[in-house]
């Protein structure tokens, strides 16, 4: 993209300059427009437009004053700099070319070398532009900054594309100190200086800046090899090597491989003076008389500007400061154009130099502009050019060839021939990496200071920062390894001068392979590696950048490959060239090699080429090259006479420019005080001997101060407390707030129980004494928790167990039954404990909340059990807590006896193996509890399923305890079970018979069989009228032919019962699974041998027993019968079309049967919640995968992913995940919208009333992957706060510090918005959750709620974690933005909807948790039957709305409905308008919000309705039966002509308040327009003898009062579930033209999918389409 903007700029320039052609052509025309003025160094700026090379310079004079004005305008804009702006970041601004010139030089009255008069000659000449783009006018990017190195030889990456070359190569530390290493102190065979190395250096940060590191960073480290010095000072096996930054545009396949950048511009344009971006420049600018800033505020006006503003120079820390350990303000640089220009005082004396060469040239335009009209940035500009100008001629013709030792014959050879635009600049791979480090063997160990008069300066304290144990002080030179980033020190206290001549005075190192320690081993480095090896780091950068081999290079170039090591260096044995000895080649090199010359790597191979004359062919061959091709392709080369920036007088001027006239013009060096030529230094020069007698001419390292040991850094230091500190209390933070919740609840709980205690006490002073009554609380045993409860001492021979209320019974212990108590006393732990020890039964531990209480509770249970008419014995004994709670017998412990007890009886009745872990021996304990335990009257009933009051269990238990002891024994127990398993229906009968025989004399009266009846209605709590229970009597009796008789014989009893014998016959126990095998009169049946019983609730052998269907018989008799108790004498049409028949389950037989029918089940009824969750886990999985595999894949060596490993993988998925979930709670809470869907056909698919399960299940899950997220968080910012600042800044960009701030723990944690606002959510989120569970909803709701609504706050910071863009770029809204504006709108409804308030005016708590509410009905409250509404209570959240179906009818004047507690919201309300917490207050009001319409509303457009309920699904035909009856009575005319409701249900008597709207409907239905069948599932696990009982009697109970002996009602009692399809069938049949039947069912998923199969399997015949429509609670 960049480039193709460059491209239409380029169009645009040219669109310019053919403008500006055609202008000047008319202008030439015209005698009349010359004017002009001759005025030297005048100058204009014509825009940013560049004028081209063909342009000639008779311009328009009037052209030339118009641009003038218009540029003076915008030269005042201009002079406004970013000076933010990083370090060679290039800038839109900066690439476009700088102003044009106009140069008029007065000549005189001749011609000057162009030709023209003088009078209307000018010149127009371009500024050249910054960042080096559009130099070339055909190619704009060549030479541009921040552009890929080129390559002059071909990659040798490992993998071809970028993987670093060189594998298969020696360890770079191996071949440093092969061959490199040495002594130094030799001086250059050539005279050169320490002047010419160092200017070489700034050459070459001129044109090339390629060291920054890539980022993301990518680590190609050396490693250590052992016994390296490295070792003894930096525990660590590598040396951090960091790759170079590259085009991010290559690297993908072999066709394009990975390209390093030049992050500066190849050109000699200033960069090293200016910068490359127009916004540094402005910062070193005084924007006064054109001129650099200088330190004169600070009275160094011989200075640079101070950075006081921050320029992001390069600024590593100070390897010399070894003690300190930190990074130093880069504020203390001085402000220069060369980023890097402060890294020696060397480099800086340069750098000082240049600036006041500009500064130089500023004055001097300004003195010469004798017109006065050149402002500040005219003068800067031409300044700028001159500086340009005379810096390129001194590089290529008087350093280069002094350092290339090129002759005359060689500089002719490569003389300047003319620009040549199709030549590429760029800096090549081989140069940047290898060749022109040539200069680093040159360099000195230090750098001795003179004055004017050869005094030779030496170091003091104020030299440098440099430790005392290292002695820098008194040194003749400062030691260039200690004086890295340091360079003003030594500066300021000698001036710039005193290094200048002093670098002229010294010769440099001689060419050879030695290079000296202050860079082999000693170059400064980060803060955890101080000191780093240069060579091996060359070695390594031509690795890096995919370098070939040495023999490859020279093939590249044209030069002959070399087969032998000695062929390296031809020279080598000849004396006189001889710069290296053979022994360096044919032993050092070709060893650490292995003897492999195609493995030598560029660098060390061409630098082992060296020669006294200096650098050896192949690097020769590169350097020319580049120089020579930065030279040809420059526009702006001051020598380029077509175009060029400089007219031919101007050249001259330049060409007379010598490095020598710099120095006298540029500082205070006089002439005299430096030779002509400072680089080189001979014999006889200035200061020559001087230098001699100081260090002849060449300092040694040994003459200076050490170099400063090497030391590591723990990045992380800093961080401890901040990192300890956080975590620490953010896990103190999440248990303070279950430790509130803790306090807040039991706060709460203790007032609650102050409130009972003063409510106990005042119930105790107003009981009576026989029946007095003690709260206390019951230890139920271990894990279990402790229920409040209230004990009853009598009346008569009893305690009672009660609730805390007194209105519920827990247990009765009979003492009539027992001779002794035992009372156990805790006389420890605050002596609130005891324990009554019942024999035969479980005990019952007391926790009273006084010692008081419960010395005044013993006091008085021993005064009762003494009590004469007690007469019970007691024993009290003293037993320590711990020991009272481990003897206890408690419920549970008890009740596995029990099992066994059952277990074993059973097995021994059915002749079953029994269950090893039951009994193994009858020896052993096991087997001696069972057989002798015993039950009591409670336990034997609670094994019936039946209270322990009732008449059939009085007489069942009277009748098997034959030894009237209360208890029945195991043996006692087993008779009576034997009679059920194998006995013939005589001895049946004769069972039935001897249990009511109350008075055993052998004959059953009409009233003892009338008791039997009673008893047995009692099971399924039947009422039945004392009318039409003795029609029953008499009915019975009358068929037997025994009208007359008022007593029944066993015989008779017989004959009464003999038409039922085969029910009888079938009617035998049977274990749970199992049918019942028939059972003849003469023969006996057994069960199978083999089966081992393994039940784990073994008194359900008792209770879950198996009838055979007999529902099936004698199903639409009586329906001749009239009148008996039916009101008006209604007679029911039963016809024989219409059959409902029951399909019975068969029970598991297994134990993993049993667990799989549970499955079965549960998978059957959830399946839709059991699909969304699975789906929506699948999604979020999903959504943790793609970010864990970008970062793991795609991001494998980007950001985080390279400090931190796979942690970032983890915390970035599990990121996602938490966007996900969190937004997704959001969709969970749109309640309006829910409410809205569930009324389409959606609610097929979708389960919108598991919305409230599905929302905590979203919340557990993004609970999980945020403790994911801040665990991984925990351990990635200790990773971040332990890397390099370098690193982070390039992996955080959006975070800004300072170079020399190092960002700890609490940085990243604390004062960054993502580190903040998390912090923030982590202690929101513990706040949240800790307050949302279910112990705090149900101890401190208000708390709840009022966390729960901080959502608000907990997504804003979720917003504000997100933008922060620490890792990555927010897109917290991609998942947030719809959700949010879903559930914006939908609080935007429940804002708006109006809010009435209802007052409930009748409240009541039914069977099955099922509350029934009777409220007002608002006058303009209209709806149908079968509709529902929203309700919310005032009391639990006045915004908190819950779908329910109305169970009132439209024709009433209230409205009602009826709540089960299935959920926390329903069981709320079933306590709200418990009549024990509202007492004398009034019930709280309501909101209502409706009605909103479901299929069920539209039952009457139908001629035939079946309406189908299971459970609480009733309730919207409850509503519908009300219309029926209503519609019926007034005659209101409505299509459907019959209504079948089918109920099934467990028992008909937790849902009473349907029956008297069904017997309702029975009384008011005079056209019979509605059937009723009610089908009854509890009494397969009732006992099955007792069972066929009741079905004969119901048999007859129909027949004479043609209603059910269950219900009461006159619809049809089945056993069993009913059999759709053969329904439906026989309703075709019953309703041949009928051409729709609409069915309508509401239950469980099972039911109503039963429903719908019938449906689909019958309409996929002829006939009746039936038309379902179905809701599931």
């Amino acid at each position: 993209m960049r480039l193709y903007i460059k491209h239409i700029g380029l169009v645009f320039y040219v669109f310019l300059v053919t403008c500006s052609l055609l202008s000047n052509a008319q202008t030439l025309q015209d005698p009349t427009t010359k004017t002009g003025t001759t005025d030297s160094y005048t100058t204009a700026v014509q825009g940013s437009t560049a004028t081209p090379p063909e342009t000639t310079s008779a311009q328009s004079t009037q052209s030339n004053v118009t641009t003038r004005n218009d540029v003076t305008t915008q030269s005042d804009a201009t002079t406004q700099g970013d000076v933010t702006t990083k370090s060679r970041v290039v800038t839109t601004e900066s690439r476009s070319t700088t102003k044009q010139t106009e140069i008029t030089t007065k000549k005189g009255d001749g011609e000057d070398d162009h030709g023209y008069d003088s009078e209307e000659e000018e010149y127009i000449a371009e500024y050249e532009g910054y960042d080096g783009w559009y130099n070339n006018l055909a190619h704009p990017d060549w030479g541009g900054a921040e552009m890929a190195l080129t390559r002059r030889v071909p990659p040798a990456y490992v993998d071809g594309v970028y993987y670093p070359s060189g594998a298969d190569r020696p360890n770079p530390f191996d071949i440093s100190d092969a061959t490199m290493k040495g002594e130094t102190g030799s001086g250059s065979l050539l005279k050169r200086t320490a002047f010419m190395t160092f200017f070489g250096q700034q050459v070459v940060e001129e044109i090339l800046d390629a060291q920054r590191a890539g980022c993301p960073p990518e680590y190609f480290n050396i490693k250590i090899p052992s016994g390296h010095r490295y070792r003894k000072y930096i525990p660590l096996d590598e040396m951090p090597f960091l790759r170079s930054r590259y085009d991010m545009n290559t690297g993908f396949n072999p066709s394009v491989p990975r390209e390093q950048l030049n992050e500066i511009t190849p050109w000699i344009d200033g960069g090293l003076v200016y910068g490359t971006t127009k916004a540094w420049a402005d910062a070193l600018r005084s924007f006064k008389d054109g001129k650099l800033a200088s330190n004169e505020d600070r009275g160094e006006p011989q200075f640079p500007s101070e950075n006081i503003i921050g320029l992001p120079m390069a600024n590593p820390p100070p390897p010399a400061e070894s003690d300190q350990h930190t990074l130093r303000d880069v504020t203390r640089f001085f402000k220069l154009g060369n980023p890097r220009g402060d890294e020696n005082p060397y480099l800086l004396s340069f750098g000082i130099l240049w600036f006041r060469w500009h500064n130089y040239w500023a004055d001097r335009i300004k003195r010469e502009d004798t017109t006065g009209k050149m402002n500040d940035e005219m003068i800067f500009n031409e300044a700028r050019k001159w500086v340009i100008g005379t810096y390129q001629k001194l590089v290529w013709y008087e350093w280069l060839p002094a350092f290339l030792n090129m002759d005359e014959a060689e500089m002719e050879e490569n003389a300047y021939d003319g620009y040549k635009p199709y030549i590429h600049p760029q800096v090549s791979h081989i140069f940047q990496s290898a060749a022109m480090r040539f200069g680093h063997t040159l360099v000195v160990p230090g750098v001795a200071r003179r004055d004017k008069d050869c005094d030779f300066f030496r170091t003091t304290k104020d030299s440098s920062f440099t430790p005392e144990k290292y002695n820098p002080i008194g040194r003749i030179g400062t030691r260039t390894c200690n004086s890295f980033w340091n360079p003003q020190l030594p500066i300021r206290e000698t001036g710039m001068e005193s290094y200048l001549m002093g670098m002229a005075s010294q010769h440099c190192e001689r060419e050879d392979n030695i290079i000296l320690e202050d860079l082999r081993g000693n170059v400064f480095g980060r803060l955890d590696f101080s000191r780093r090896d240069l060579m091996a780091i060359n070695i390594q950068r031509g690795r890096d950048h995919g370098l070939p081999d040495y023999n490859t290079a020279r093939r590249a170039y044209g030069l002959k490959a070399r087969k032998t090591f000695e062929e390296i260096n031809p020279y080598c044995n000849n004396t006189q060239e001889a710069a290296i000895p053979c022994s360096i080649l044919t032993e050092n090199l070709a060893n650490v090699y292995n003897g492999d010359i195609n493995k030598v790597d560029i660098w060390p191979g061409g630098l082992l080429e060296t020669t006294k004359n200096g650098p050896g062919e192949l690097f020769r061959t590169v350097i020319l090259d580049q120089f020579r091709r930065i030279r040809d392709g420059d526009r702006f080369w001051f020598e380029n006479d077509v175009g060029g920036p400089f007219t031919k007088e101007e050249q001259e001027i330049i060409w007379n420019i010598t490095i020598h006239d710099v120095l006298i013009l540029a500082t205070d060096i006089n002439e005299g005080d430096i030779q002509k030529d400072p680089f080189h230094f001979y014999e006889g020069e200035k200061c020559y001997d001087e230098a001699v007698e100081a260090f002849n001419l060449t300092i040694s390292e040994h003459e200076l101060d050490n170099c400063t040991d090497p030391y590591t850094f723990d990045y992380f230091k800093g961080s401890e407390v901040s990192f300890v500190l956080t975590f620490l209390a953010a896990g103190v933070w999440a248990i303070g707030c279950v430790v509130l919740l803790y306090v807040l609840s039991r706060n709460r709980r203790k007032m609650i129980n102050e409130s009972r205690k003063a409510q106990r006490r005042k119930s105790r002073k107003s009981a009576k004494e026989t029946t007095r009554l003690y709260s206390t609380r019951e230890w139920c045993g271990d894990g279990q928790s402790e229920r409040p409860i209230a004990v009853r001492l009598g009346p008569g021979k009893s305690i009672t167990v009660l609730n805390d209320r007194g209105n519920k019974t827990y247990r009765t212990i009979d003492l009539a039954i027992h001779q002794k108590i035992t009372l156990l006393v805790c006389p420890d732990q605050r002596r609130k404990m005891m324990t009554i020890v019942i024999e035969k039964e479980y005990d019952l531990v007391m926790k009273f909340d006084t010692e008081e209480e419960r010395n005044a509770f013993i006091s008085d249970i021993e005064s009762f059990l003494t009590d004469p008419a007690i007469g019970v014995g007691r024993e009290r004994r003293e037993v320590h807590q711990a020991e009272m709670l481990r003897m206890a017998n408690t419920k549970v412990q008890r009740q596995k006896t029990l099992e066994r007890f059952f277990r074993v009886a059973f097995a021994q009745a059915f002749k079953l193996d029994v269950d090893p872990d039951d009994i193994t021996e009858f020896k052993s304990e096991i087997a001696k509890d069972v057989l002798t335990c015993e039950l009591t009257k409670q336990e034997f009933a609670e094994a019936l399923s039946m209270k322990s009051d009732s008449v059939f269990v009085d007489q069942m238990f009277d009748l098997v305890d034959k030894d009237n002891s209360g208890t029945v024994s195991f043996r006692e127990f087993l008779d009576i079970i034997v009679i059920f398993a194998r006995g013939n229906p005589d001895d049946k009968l004769e069972l039935m018979f001897n249990m009511y025989d109350v008075d055993h004399s052998g004959m059953l009266t009409r009233e003892e069989f009338k008791k039997m009846l009673k008893s047995m209605m009692e099971v399924v709590s039947a009422d039945l009228e004392p009318s039409q229970l003795e029609q029953v009597v008499q009915t019975m009796f009358s068929s037997a032919g025994f009208e007359s008789k008022n007593e029944l014989s066993l015989e008779d009893f017989n004959q009464l019962m003999g038409e039922h014998k085969e029910e009888l016959s079938n009617a035998s126990l049977q274990i749970q699974g199992q049918e019942a095998a028939p059972v003849q009169q003469e023969t006996k049946t057994h069960a199978p041998r083999g089966t081992v019983i393994h039940r784990g609730n073994a008194p359900s052998r008792a209770k879950k027993t198996i009838i055979r269907a007999y529902a099936n018989k004698g199903q639409g008799e009586g329906s001749g019968n009239k009148g008996g108790g039916v009101k008006g004498g209604i007679q029911r049409r039963q016809t024989r079309s219409v059959q409902i028949e029951t399909v019975q389950a068969a029970y598991p037989k297994t134990d993993s049967e049993k667990v799989f029918g549970q499955l079965k089940r549960f998978i059957e009824n959830e399946r839709l919640k059991i699909f969304w969750l699975v789906l929506y886990t699948l999604v979020l999985a999903a959504v943790f995968a793609e970010r864990a595999y970008y970062y793991s894949i795609e991001r494998e060596f980007a950001g985080l992913r390279r400090i931190a490993g796979y942690g970032v993988t983890v915390t970035r998925g599990a990121a996602s995940a938490m966007m996900f979930t969190f937004s997704s709670l959001l969709v969970t809470m749109c309640r309006n919208l829910i409410t809205r869907l569930r009324e389409t056909f959606l609610h097929r698919f979708i389960p919108f009333d598991s919305a409230l399960a599905m929302h905590k299940i979203i919340a557990l899950y993004a609970l999980f992957f945020s403790v994911m997220h801040t665990i991984g968080h925990g351990i990635n910012f200790y990773h971040i706060a332990s890397q390099p600042p370098n690193d982070l800044t390039c992996l955080f960009r959006d975070f800004f510090h300072r170079s020399h701030v190092l960002p700890k723990f609490h940085y990243w944690c604390w004062q960054t918005i993502t580190g903040f606002t998390g912090v923030l959510l982590v202690l929101l989120a513990c706040v949240m959750y800790v307050f949302a569970t279910q112990y705090a909803r149900r101890n401190v709701f208000n708390l709840f709620w009022l966390t729960h609504n901080m959502y608000v706050i907990f997504y804003i910071l979720m917003v504000l974690h997100g933008s922060g863009r620490l890792v990555q770029p927010p897109f917290f809204w991609f998942f947030f933005l719809g959700p949010a504006i879903l559930f914006t709108l939908d609080k935007l409804v429940s804002i708006s909807r109006k809010k009435a308030e209802i007052a409930v005016f009748k409240a009541e708590l039914l069977p099955s948790d099922v509350t029934a509410l009777t409220f007002k009905r608002p006058t303009s409250f209209e709806y149908k039957s079968g509709q529902w509404v929203r309700v919310a209570c005032k009391t639990l959240g006045s915004g908190e709305y819950h779908p329910f179906t109305l169970t009132s009818a439209p024709h009433e004047d209230h409205l009602s409905l009826h709540i089960r507690a299935v959920g926390p919201w329903t069981t709320n309300i079933r306590h709200t308008y418990d009549p024990n917490t509202v007492r004398e207050h009034p019930y709280p009001k309501l909101y209502i919000d409706g009605p909103y319409g479901e299929g069920h509303q539209d039952w009457y457009q139908f001629e035939v309705a079946v309406l189908v309920g299971g459970g609480i699904g009733v309730t919207p035909f409850a509503s519908i039966l009300k219309d029926i009856v209503n519609k019926a009575s007034s005659n209101t005319r409505f299509p459907c002509k019959k209504v079948y409701f089918i109920w099934v249900t467990r028992t008909q008597k937790h849902y009473e308040w349907l029956c008297d709207i069904i017997r309702e409907v029975e009384e008011k239905d005079t056209t019979d327009l509605v059937s009723t069948h009610i089908f009854i599932t509890q009494f397969y696990q009732k006992f099955d003898l007792r069972t066929t009982m009741l079905y004969i009697c119901e048999r007859h109970f129909q027949k004479i009062a043609n209603r059910s002996l269950f219900t009461g009602l006159q619809s049809t009692t089945h056993f069993g579930r009913p059999d759709l399809p053969s329904f439906f069938n026989s309703l075709q049949d019953e309703h041949p033209d009928v051409s729709k039947i609409g069915v309508f069912s509401c239950g469980p998923p099972g039911m109503t999918n039963g429903v719908e199969s019938a449906c689909v399997e019958m309409n996929k015949f002829d006939g009746a389409a039936f038309i379902h429509h179905f809701e599931n609670f």
